[in-house]
């Protein structure tokens, strides 16, 4: 403007006209805004994922706790009902040394009594169960394992699960079963032995999907 410095001091604001403020200084570790959503959009689908694998591994202990508790139910009520009945019906026969029917209701009362207490200690110990370190490339619980019988040619189908959800007529086979613990921590390709009642049984893992590969928890 070419005025002395003193008189710009001096110098007042045109009415109406605004002037805008000065940006603030940008922060350098700023994330940009589209890398910060996408940060926050992955982390939300990983909550979700988890969220999704909790529920699965919840729903899998409240199985085996129902199955547990059924069993037990219905030991109990044979223990206190229906075997005491049997038993005073034997005795009322006279004999006891040479009453076979007495001799079945002892021995299936020390069978249901041996049996009783296992499913309760079982019980007890579905909390401890580790269901939350689930490898992801390799057979686990909830895997489902499609093998190749390399004597037969034939392929087979088993997903594996507790001793509690074994049906083998729907394919569901135990972790602790023969078959289900030698493929427990294999991948696909891996040649698996597995010693049965009918002889030495040899497979090969054609393909593997795991609890991980569920469609709700797949990555987005």
């Amino acid at each position: 403007t070419g005025l002395p410095a003193k008189q710009l001091h001096r110098l007042k604001p045109v009415s109406g006209v605004r002037i805008p403020p000065s940006p603030p200084d940008s922060d350098p570790l700023a994330p940009e805004p589209a890398a910060q959503r996408a940060a926050e959009q992955a982390a939300g689908a990983g909550k979700l994922r988890e969220a999704h694998l909790d529920a699965a591994m919840n729903g899998a202990e409240a199985r085996i706790r129902r199955k547990l508790e059924e069993e037990i139910r219905l030991i109990e009520h044979e223990l206190k009902n229906e075997l005491p009945k049997e038993l005073m019906k034997a005795r009322a026969h006279g004999d006891l040394s040479e009453n076979s029917e007495y001799k079945y209701a002892k021995e299936r009362q020390s069978y249901l009594s041996a049996r009783l207490s296992q499913l309760q200690k079982r019980l007890a110990n579905v909390s401890l169960l580790n269901l939350n370190h689930l490898p992801r490339d390799r057979v686990g619980y909830g895997s489902q394992v499609r093998l190749l019988d390399l004597e037969k040619e034939t392929e087979v189908e088993y997903k594996l699960v507790t001793s509690e959800e074994a049906d083998a007529a729907q394919g569901l086979i135990s972790t602790t079963s023969p078959i289900g613990r030698a493929l427990l921590g294999r991948a696909v390709g891996d040649e698996v032995r597995v010693q049965t009642p009918g002889g030495l049984k040899r497979f090969e893992i054609v393909s593997l999907r795991t609890i991980y590969d569920e469609p709700e928890l797949q990555e987005s």
